[in-house]
């Protein structure tokens, strides 16, 4: 049997007596892609600020690749292979696109603190920035402040820098949200092709975007996953629809 690319064991998360994570069993597959929904306040952010050590468990484990993650720091986590992005975009919009690339790939690719080290002239590291830029299609943009692109460019932007550290497992919070149908059709196109292969967990409240993309779906309410199962299983689970599903998807039309 392979070794899940994550796995949750009895994770819970107390804020003093308020139980925000209530026992979380979960098991995600190699190159799976695997949607967290549910409705606002059900914990879906303090659930992936758990897996990646911003918060510190009360109980359970997170294993990435079968090692158990207890007691490192976000850092090491993200040098381990797994990378995520936020709710709110996170770049820097007075440097170019280029050098907000470049900036994510220097740890990747071993460049430490150097005085006399110029990045500038480190031919792998501009050549990596390069290939990331033209693979999130922002190649043409390269040399213009961040805080110059389109919202939809930025969200674009943050994947790439997301992805730059070679990272196998990929975790995006909301990378849809407040975007037009256009913008959301290209962010869903190059989620698709940047994760191929990898394995990516995704929260979103689009359910467009989550039928259209996940593998596999969890629904957490009030700190409990109450299903997880295909999409399609998952949109006729009649817990579901009571829960949350069904509110979801009239509120979309």
């Amino acid at each position: 049997m392979s070794v899940p690319a994550l796995e949750l064991s009895g994770l819970k998360k107390s804020f003093g007596k308020a139980e925000i994570i209530r026992g979380i069993d979960l098991d995600i597959g190699k190159a799976e892609r695997h949607a967290i929904i549910g409705p606002n306040g059900a914990g879906k952010s303090t659930l992936f600020n758990l897996i990646t050590a911003r918060f510190a468990p009360t109980a359970g484990t997170v294993k990435l690749h079968g090692e158990n993650l207890a007691g490192l720091e976000p850092f090491q986590i993200n040098r381990k292979g797994l990378s995520r992005s936020f709710q709110i975009t996170n770049i820097f919009p007075k440097m170019s696109v280029f050098e907000n690339v470049r900036c994510a790939l220097l740890w990747a690719q071993g460049y430490k603190y150097s005085f006399w080290n110029l990045v500038s002239r480190q031919r792998a590291l501009t050549e990596g920035a390069d290939a990331i830029l033209e693979e999130i299609n922002l190649s043409a943009r390269r040399d213009i402040p961040a805080g110059m692109l389109s919202y939809a460019e930025q969200r674009a932007l943050e994947i790439g820098i997301t992805i730059a550290g070679g990272a196998n497992v990929i975790m995006l919070d909301e990378p849809t949200a407040g975007m037009s149908n256009t913008e959301t059709d290209y962010i869903m196109d190059l989620i698709m092709r940047v994760t191929e292969g990898k394995t990516l967990i995704m929260v979103e409240h689009d359910m467009g975007v989550v039928f259209g993309l996940a593998d596999r779906i969890s629904v957490l309410v009030y700190g409990e996953i109450i299903a997880t199962d295909t999409p399609e299983r998952v949109r006729a689970d009649p817990k579901v629809q009571e829960a949350y599903l069904g509110a979801a998807l009239e509120a979309e039309h």
